[in-house]
């Protein structure tokens, strides 16, 4: 007897319908998976007889095929247990076949009969809703996660025999609902502020037109001076995110298993801080099946590189292609993927190896060629895509022991923000691939800068006096186009050219 299951599985970050085929047959006791299964999903066949026999159902010792179709595409991990156990029950005519038609299931057995929790089940109940299914079966605790897809019933089930007897029709179970705007109020919330930042105003400043136009950053100054700080805080002060960004953001966590049970939607921008040991692999996504890097754990958020010459050289150049392009491509012998990787790249740095070369309190002993050496760890090519390069001096002591006031709050620097986002979203409407002023090429600048000539004669004159390199002159522009969009202006002047010309710290020291 054969009997049919639908479920789902994850294919880069979108998911593809899963046909569990279950075929019982006389012969020679066996349990064989079929249709390209991995090491979590031939291990099923163990969890699945011991559910079975637990929850006190007839596992037959006879002739067990289990056929997971398309059989040319690699499926993983423990969230077909389920299918399989509910398509074998209904191969033994112990589950009515009709409402297998309109459902999904998906959901990892423990031996006992019990549903665990799976990773990726927002992407798996979008390609529930995106084929045409009424509903899908997901466990209890993936319940909130997966009912943000509002437009297709999100059952939950808390073990075997719930989900069987639901689909008998001898139990009702209510779908699972979530109030979107509700749980988006409550999450987009920051706990960093840069109200707790003392001094640092010009770093401030360069971080806020960071966050205004999305371009990458480079912090430069001497250890303690609040590098990391303003760093953490820089999520707290890009534009408010939007309910499709949350749920493309939550896809990407929810693949990779990093959203909380408790919260349905990541509503706040990301903040990755890899370890300068990372590799390649884990920065730019990889694996036997390809799963999202850092990259694009970051997307729509921030890629804190602390330290960022002691990242090998290797890690540093495969940033290169995301960051241009907005997403990565991973290819393999049996598949070829992409991940999106949209994000702010901020990095700090040392000014010399020792870090004191700007500090007025402490001696620098480094010597020209070792300054020299470390910064040559990060390439033209690279620096290339990094159009802010900020000082980060050193806090003064009576700065630090201020004890009356703030500094300005993380709120109204994002409404700055907002205000100058839109300006470039009404300026770059229609345009597919460009939604910021980062994102611009040449012949945008040409088309969407106007400068006046009092600005270009300032251009013009850094390029030539300070021994600016030629890669400098339209990433100057482009931030030139975010100073003049905080400022509310459509045509560049010469006092928004000279503010971004500040920020070409490394290119004034080549």
């Amino acid at each position: 007897m054969v009997a049919k299951v639908f479920s789902q599985a994850v294919y880069g970050v979108d998911a593809f319908v899963v046909e569990v085929e279950v075929d019982v047959s006389k012969g020679k006791p066996m349990f064989n998976t079929v249709g390209l299964p991995e090491g979590a999903v031939k291990e099923s066949k163990d969890r699945v007889k011991a559910a079975l026999i637990n929850s006190h159902y007839y596992y037959p010792p006879e002739h067990i095929t289990v056929n997971l179709a398309p059989a040319d595409v690699r499926k993983e991990g423990p969230s077909l247990d389920l299918p399989i156990a509910v398509g074998l029950l209904a191969a033994l005519e112990r589950v009515q076949r009709e409402r297998l038609r309109d459902y999904c299931l998906v959901g990892e057995l423990s031996l006992d009969g019990a549903v665990k929790s799976v990773s990726g089940v927002l992407p798996l109940a979008l390609g529930a809703q995106a084929a045409g299914f009424r509903g899908i079966l997901v466990p209890l605790d993936n319940a909130a996660e997966a009912a943000v897809v509002e437009s297709i019933e999100v059952i939950p089930v808390a073990s075997l025999r719930e989900a069987v007897l639901f689909l008998n029709g001898e139990t009702a179970i209510v779908p699972h609902r979530v109030d979107l705007e509700e749980v988006f109020g409550r999450t987009s919330h920051y706990a960093a502020d840069f109200a707790d930042v003392k001094g640092q105003e010009s770093a401030k400043r360069a971080l806020e037109i960071a966050a205004a136009g999305s371009h990458n950053v480079i912090m430069i100054g001497p250890p303690g001076s609040g590098k990391t700080m303003l760093a953490k805080r820089l999520p707290s002060i890009l534009p408010d995110m939007a309910l499709e960004e949350s749920i493309e953001t939550t896809k990407i966590h929810s693949i990779a298993g990093l959203v909380n049970a408790r919260e349905s939607l990541i509503a706040t921008r990301p903040f990755r801080s890899p370890h300068h040991t990372v590799s390649n692999i884990a920065m730019i996504g990889g694996g036997t099946i390809p799963k999202p890097g850092e990259v694009s754990l970051a997307h729509n958020g921030v890629l804190f590189l602390d330290e960022m010459p002691e990242f090998t050289r290797m890690v540093l150049e495969v940033l290169r292609q995301p960051m241009e392009d907005g997403h990565v491509n991973i290819s393999r012998a049996s598949m070829s993927l992409s991940f999106p990787a949209r994000f702010i790249l901020c990095g700090s740095m040392n000014p010399c190896p020792c870090g004191f070369s700007t500090d007025p309190t402490k001696n620098c002993e480094c010597l020209p060629q070792q300054i020299q050496k470390y910064r040559n760890r990060l390439s033209g090519p690279l620096l290339d895509r990094i159009d802010l390069h900020i000082d980060v001096p050193a806090v003064p002591v009576r700065e630090l022991a201020k004890r009356d006031g703030f500094g300005e709050p993380s709120a109204a620097i994002r409404g700055r923000v907002n205000a100058a986002r839109d300006r470039q979203r009404h300026r770059y409407h229609g345009l597919k691939h460009i939604h910021c002023n980062a994102h611009l090429g040449t012949r945008e600048v040409k088309k969407f800068c106007p400068m006046t000539e009092e600005a270009q004669t300032t251009l013009e004159s850094a390029l030539n006096l300070l021994g600016l390199s030629a890669r400098a002159y339209d990433r100057i522009i482009k931030v030139a186009r975010t100073v003049a969009d905080l400022s509310g202006v459509d045509t560049i002047d010469a006092e928004h050219v000279s503010e971004a010309i500040n920020y070409r710290t490394l290119d004034r020291s080549a």
